[in-house]
């Protein structure tokens, strides 16, 4: 039997066989290929779909837990983020997030780190 297999192989020349690491190359850039347009494709469906989120005053007063009456004097003062259609208002939560995170407190620390900033910068200005 292994004198058969021999005098089969030497029929077969080495160039008549494929070259193992082109094979392996050829799928691998295909496979690069592929990823490329599956996260491009990706890429186009997450800008897609992150649609704005649009609130009514009553998601808004239960979103941020004020009364009706605060976020209708709000909006009257032009202190909150908001849009008005016809007599209808609607806020956008992402601008509403960042309305709440703008008038953040500062630690005792972020206070700190700040003077000592100022005072570095300035040090000079005082001679």
């Amino acid at each position: 039997m292994v004198a058969e297999n021999l005098k089969c192989l030497k029929h077969i020349k080495i160039t008549d066989m494929e070259n193992p690491f082109e094979l392996i190359n050829s799928r691998l850039e295909r496979i690069e290929d592929l990823l490329q347009k599956i996260y491009k494709t990706s890429q186009n469906m997450v800008d897609s779909e992150t649609p704005t989120k649009i609130m009514t005053v009553h998601t808004v007063s239960e979103y941020l837990n004020l009364s009706l009456s605060c976020i209708y004097k709000l909006t009257s003062g032009k202190e909150i983020p908001h849009f008005k259609r016809g007599k209808r208002l609607y806020f956008e939560k992402n601008e509403i997030d960042k309305w709440v995170m703008e008038n953040k407190c500062l630690t005792n620390r972020d206070l700190n780190e700040r003077a000592n900033e100022y005072i570095f910068k300035n040090r000079n200005k005082s001679i």
